[in-house]
């Protein structure tokens, strides 16, 4: 599969983000952060851009290369079938979707359970949306075989989608790797699923733009 427009673009821009948030060192790197990466609304250190902006954002390399090879891999096929301007609204649409679940269970966390420990902590990273991609590629290609990294084994699709979000569900439900925001991986498959199947019912799944 060649590469395509929008997923070369993204791709790009992403790359280029973490080197110019990463080449200053330690410190630059935090004032990315705290101007760019997504805080919980009610703090003082929110602004309304931050919703687009830190889907550019990577903590590390690892995060950065782990999203990018994703969208490398699976992109292509999905802006292939849609076309780049129908892709280009879907990936947004499930990185927008993760923020927003995100911010909701944040604010059920601070309000219902007391937690306001990690309210200043902001969020960063392509997952929502990769996540997303991740589910639409399992919907329209689900006996496709995917290649784990570790293990180096081939899964379907369809069974290596829901096996991922029920981990990311479980582990964000017990509080287990709080430094990754699961609720947020969740919300962008679940964004992504909405709309596979809201495309799906008003035959808009397979047309082009």
């Amino acid at each position: 599969m060649h590469i395509t427009p929008v997923v070369r673009a993204l791709i790009i821009i992403n790359v280029v983000f973490y080197f110019l948030t990463h080449m200053g060192g330690f410190r630059t790197t935090i004032m990315s952060t705290q101007i760019l990466g997504l805080f919980y609304f009610e703090s003082e250190f929110f602004r309304p851009h931050q919703l687009i902006t830190h889907m550019f954002l990577h903590a590390n390399l690892m995060h950065l290369m782990f999203n990018m090879l994703s969208l490398y891999f699976l992109g292509p096929f999905l802006e292939i079938q849609w076309g780049s301007k129908k892709f280009l609204k879907f990936y947004f649409a499930a990185g927008l979707g993760a923020a927003f679940i995100h911010l909701l269970v944040k604010y059920i966390q601070v309000h219902y359970f007391g937690m306001v420990s990690d309210i200043d902590i902001p969020v960063i990273g392509a997952s929502g949306a990769i996540y997303g991609i991740f589910i639409a590629f399992a919907m329209l290609y689900p006996n496709a075989e995917l290649m784990l990294l570790f293990p180096p084994i081939p899964i379907k699709a369809k069974y290596l989608a829901p096996i991922l979000v029920f981990i990311d569900l479980s582990m964000g439900i017990s509080g287990t790797a709080t430094t990754i925001a699961h609720f947020a991986h969740v919300g962008g498959a679940l964004i992504g699923f909405i709309v596979i199947k809201y495309w799906q019912l008003t035959g808009q799944l397979y047309n082009r733009e």
